[in-house]
């Protein structure tokens, strides 16, 4: 049997539209649609940040939009035996990103990145993975709860010309998840160059919700990446390799240079990725207007949270609602770090969104938007510290051959995890979506409240997180943790850990073919 994609839920009956004034955060962002806009902030003193933008493409800060944004496509799909089934094929292209130049690219059924695949929980779903590259990849899910054995990390290469194709059954809250590479030692070159994408998973709560869900008009993705050109159009290391890894001065939002989005709803949806392989983000508008963030990693938040900025680091996502105005153009930024710790760095401008001069009524934000239950800790099975220094976690770098700890599947356990470098890391942690318990001992800040799979971690801090092993016991394929600035992954910062049932013994295999040799670390 065959079947084509469920388009995404259309969007809620419209409202008649509402007078529109300066109110307060709360109200101007639940009572009526807000006039809000989306802002990151830098997540602290320590951030690192190259904002300075060549003179081609345009300086930072004088950012010309001049191109449409490109909303990647949704991924087609067909049913075969109750299973639904996508295809992705990584292959090699030139993209046009600037005016009479070409790109060697990589990119998923196409020349630049990949298709945005859906579906919804309970779903049994398979993608069909093919690798026409001439040297081997993985795919891995980023922030999916599935079989470590379907995860697509480096204990999953795929050869030139061979095809994967994990299945397995959707069993989490709604959210914006992503894929890319995760080839040990080669992952930065292969995401840098093109490979990633977005995977959205739906559930009845969040369809039932009044939220704008219309996809590529008023529920949009938002990659955020950057890169440097060499004078041949071809990708080139940028402002060189730093502490964080490469750093480029140019930023593509879903592989467009100078991106603007015509708004025809007076409420916009915004599902942004730092799809970066080491730039720290700090959102913003650039009148400073708030916005409604209303989901992180995992899924949705409790309730909508009055914002003007929202901080990601490399992996991180955020979902926010933001209003527009009859013909307004607002602009998306980048919020620099505090220019005297950071010499050089500069703010720069990101998406341009252009507001018709009709728009389409939106329904007022929901005031609740999901059951999160209470972090409780103190049935933890066990607690565990993580140090990050240098590149490296616990003074150990990766070894595909060692599991550096064993958890027990259907237990939680509570993790500390500090930076002890004065320059910023991120921490993601395969399979689970756990939640932030505490940061040097204070309780978390709204928009770290919800599910997490990835966290950025300021320098000299420390993180408390609890983290569940829901279920998916495998005795010989590990889960990752790691640090992911990719550079650093790729150089070692990196662990892995099994999850057995109770008095199962662990049976670590390596990657057939693979040697320690094969990675400069």
């Amino acid at each position: 049997m065959v079947s084509a994609v469920p388009s995404p839920p259309p969007p809620p009956p419209a409202v008649a539209p509402r007078r529109r004034r300066r109110r307060g955060l709360v109200a101007t962002l639940i009572a009526i649609p807000l006039v809000v806009i989306v802002l990151v902030i830098a997540v602290g003193v320590t951030w690192v940040v190259a904002n300075s933008v060549r003179a081609t493409p345009p300086a930072a800060g004088s950012l010309s939009f001049e191109q449409p944004l490109r909303v990647p496509e949704l991924a087609p799909s067909h049913v075969e035996d109750g299973v639904r089934v996508f295809e992705l094929e990584a292959r090699e292209d030139r993209t046009s990103f600037l005016p009479q130049t070409e790109t060697p690219t990589l990119g998923y059924n196409g020349s630049y990145l990949g298709p945005t695949l859906v579906a919804a929980r309970g779903e049994r779903v398979r993608v069909d993975v093919t690798n026409s590259l001439d040297e081997s990849t993985t795919v891995h899910w980023h922030g999916m709860h599935l079989p470590a054995a379907m995860d697509g990390g480096p204990h999953s290469p795929i050869a030139p010309g061979a095809t994967w194709d994990p299945e397995w059954t959707i069993d989490q809250p709604a959210a914006s998840l992503w894929y890319h590479p995760h080839l040990h030692g080669r992952t930065r070159e292969q995401v840098d160059a093109g490979l990633a994408g977005m995977f959205l998973v739906q559930d009845d709560d969040e369809t039932a919700l009044a939220l704008p869900r219309d996809y590529g008009v008023d529920d949009v993705p938002v990659i955020v990446q950057d890169r440097s050109f060499g004078a041949d159009g071809a990708f080139e290391g940028g402002s060189g390799m730093q502490f964080d890894g490469v750093l480029g001065d140019t930023i593509l939002v879903n592989g467009t240079v100078g991106p603007y989005f015509d708004v025809t709803t007076e409420l916009v949806r915004l599902r942004l990725l730092n799809g970066s392989s080491a730039r720290m983000y700090d959102f913003t508008f650039a009148d400073g207007r708030e916005f409604a963030l209303i989901g992180s990693d995992g899924g949705l938040l409790a309730e909508p949270v009055p914002s003007t900025s929202v901080p990601l680091s490399p992996g991180e996502r955020a979902e926010i609602v933001v209003a527009v105005a009859p013909g307004e153009r607002i602009v998306l930024r980048s919020q620099a770090p505090d220019p005297a710790l950071n010499a050089g760095s500069a703010s720069f401008d990101v998406l341009e969104l252009r507001g018709a001069a009709s728009l389409a009524p939106s329904p007022a934000l929901p005031t609740t938007l999901a059951d999160l239950p209470a972090a409780e800790e103190e049935d933890a099975a066990a607690q565990r510290s993580f140090v990050m220094s240098g590149h490296s976690i616990n003074d150990r770098q990766m070894d595909l051959g060692r599991a550096d700890f064993v958890a027990t599947v259907d237990t939680s356990e509570v993790w500390t995890i500090r930076n002890e470098n004065p320059l910023p890391h991120s921490f993601h942690v395969h399979d689970t979506q756990f939640r932030v318990l505490s940061v040097d001992g204070a309780e978390p800040p709204a928009r770290l409240s919800g599910w997490k799979d990835t966290i950025a971690l300021e320098g000299q801090r420390e993180y408390r997180i609890l983290v569940r092993f829901e279920d998916y016991a495998d005795p010989t394929t590990p889960y990752m943790y790691h640090c992911h600035l990719l550079w650093h992954e790729d150089q070692g910062m990196m662990g892995q850990f099994l999850v057995v049932e109770q008095g199962q013994e662990p049976d670590l295999r390596r990657p057939e073919g693979d040697t320690d040799d094969n990675h400069d670390h």
